[in-house]
Formats: structure tokens, C-alpha cells, sequence
């Protein structure tokens, strides 16, 4: 019985260490479609792109990041926080991905390992605008808004969203996606939240258990990856990032391409 418990568990940590050297290594494109009748029939087919926790992402895969991104006809490219760990290779990345091609513009908000005040000024110096607890009207019947990190400041979705109109269709960018289950939030003016933080788990068994998540979430395996539901009821897509400073397992990095659809 031992012999065989020890092959077993051996067997379980290769298969670990080779999707951990292997498909863990690669960056998905996550294609979603979101369909809803408060898109604007006009902006059926609009692509928004989402890059969050780019961390210690190396330049040169964050150039890759950014040359697949210009071929996909992106119309809004939205960062999520969590740039890097020191000043330096945040105002890299953030020179990287204002290189990204849009028709609309680039948005982000902070992360909770980034230096807010810092950030806002490099992104300001590369056409990015920072939303902070505030939002802006993209198009006629599209509101993006986006908030301040959980952990860091003070995120506030109703200030954030209050200069949208009742009919818009509204996209909130917030780093932390337990903001969505805040009791001091309302979230039922918003349409859509995309997040990131949660890193899928970042190392994990097999992709269902992540001994660290607890660490960056209240909500478990609510928030480990993909979509979810706010307390209000709002769709909650959480990322899985780029990035990291330590190699992933059955986490895939992930870049969000939001394609959406009236409905």
C-alpha cells in the first residue's frame, strides 16, 4: 500500500510540474460573448479587450501580449491593477500596453500591489485614463466605470457609475472582485464587473483546490476564475491574469475578449 500511495503521489506532482512547464506557461485568449438588450443594436459585434496582473510578466512576453492583442480589432482595451512590484517595470508595462490599438481608448484601474499615485501619472503619460471610483460615457448607451482597490482605498461603485445615464449598458473594471459581494456596494446599476486579483488559484490541484486562495479572497472558489454572480445579481467575470512570481499550476494565464451582443 505504500508503494503504491508513493507511486501515486509521485504521479500526481510529475503531471503538476509538466502542465506547470507546459500549458500553464501559455496565454489564452478567452473569447466571451455577452449578450444583453441594453447593448445599443449599433454596437452589436463591440470588442473589448481585458489585460489584468501583469506583475513580473517579462517584456518581451508582454510585447507578445500586446502584438496578438492588435490583431484581434479590439474598440476598448481595459487593464485591471496589479502592474508590477516596483516602479520601474510598472512604467514598462504600462508603455507596453499603450501600445494596444483601439478605437476607444484605454482605461485601467489600480491593483492592490500597485502605487496608485504612481500608476495615474504613468498612465496619464501614455493616453491610458485611470478610473478612480469614477466612470465615463464611452458611446452613446456605454458606461465605463471603475474603482478604487479593496484592499488599498476605498472602492465606491455608486459614485463611480453616477454620471450614467438609466438606460446605458454598464461595464465596471474592479481589481478585487469581492467588492461585488460588499454590503456597502449596490451594484444593480451595472451590467457587467470584470476583475481579476484571484490569479485562478494561481498554483492549485488539479484546478479545484488553491491552499492560498483564502489568502486573496473571501469567497473561495467563487472567485477562483471565470464567471460568477454578485450579491446583486450582477455577471462577475474574474480573470485569471497574466502574470505572477511564481510559476502557475492548472492556473493558465488569460487575457478576456469581450465580444458584445444585443440581444
Amino acid at each position: 500500500m505504500i508503494k503504491i500511495a508513493l507511486t501515486v503521489g509521485a504521479s500526481i506532482a510529475l503531471i503538476h510540474a509538466i502542465h506547470a512547464a507546459t500549458l500553464d506557461r501559455s496565454i489564452e485568449y478567452k473569447e466571451i460573448p455577452f449578450r444583453s438588450k441594453k447593448i445599443p443594436a449599433e454596437m452589436n459585434g463591440y470588442r473589448i479587450a481585458f489585460v489584468t496582473d501583469t506583475h513580473s510578466i517579462s517584456e518581451a512576453r508582454l510585447q507578445g501580449v500586446v502584438d496578438v492583442l492588435n490583431t484581434k480589432q479590439i474598440d476598448l482595451l481595459l487593464l485591471g491593477g496589479d502592474f508590477a512590484s516596483t516602479m520601474a517595470k510598472m512604467q514598462k508595462s504600462i508603455e507596453l500596453l499603450s501600445q494596444v490599438v483601439t478605437i476607444d481608448g484605454i482605461f485601467g484601474v489600480e491593483g492592490n500591489h500597485d502605487n496608485y499615485q504612481q500608476l495615474f501619472a504613468a498612465m496619464r503619460a501614455h493616453n491610458i485614463t485611470p478610473l478612480s471610483n469614477s466612470g465615463t460615457c464611452i458611446r452613446k448607451g456605454l458606461y465605463l466605470a471603475g474603482v478604487e482597490d479593496l484592499r488599498r482605498r476605498n472602492p465606491n461603485v455608486a459614485k463611480a457609475i453616477a454620471g450614467a445615464c438609466a438606460d446605458d449598458f454598464v461595464v465596471l473594471i474592479s481589481h478585487n472582485p469581492d467588492v461585488a459581494m460588499d454590503a456597502s456596494q449596490n451594484t444593480t446599476g451595472v451590467d457587467l464587473i470584470l476583475s481579476g486579483h484571484t490569479h485562478g488559484g494561481h498554483i492549485t490541484f488539479f484546478g479545484q483546490w488553491a491552499p492560498a486562495l483564502p489568502l486573496v479572497t473571501d469567497y473561495g472558489n467563487k472567485f477562483a476564475g471565470g464567471w460568477a454572480k454578485s450579491r446583486d445579481n450582477t455577471p462577475v467575470f474574474v480573470s485569471r491574469g497574466v502574470g505572477g512570481h511564481f510559476p502557475r499550476v492548472f492556473a493558465r494565464p488569460q487575457v478576456v475578449l469581450v465580444t458584445l451582443l444585443y440581444n
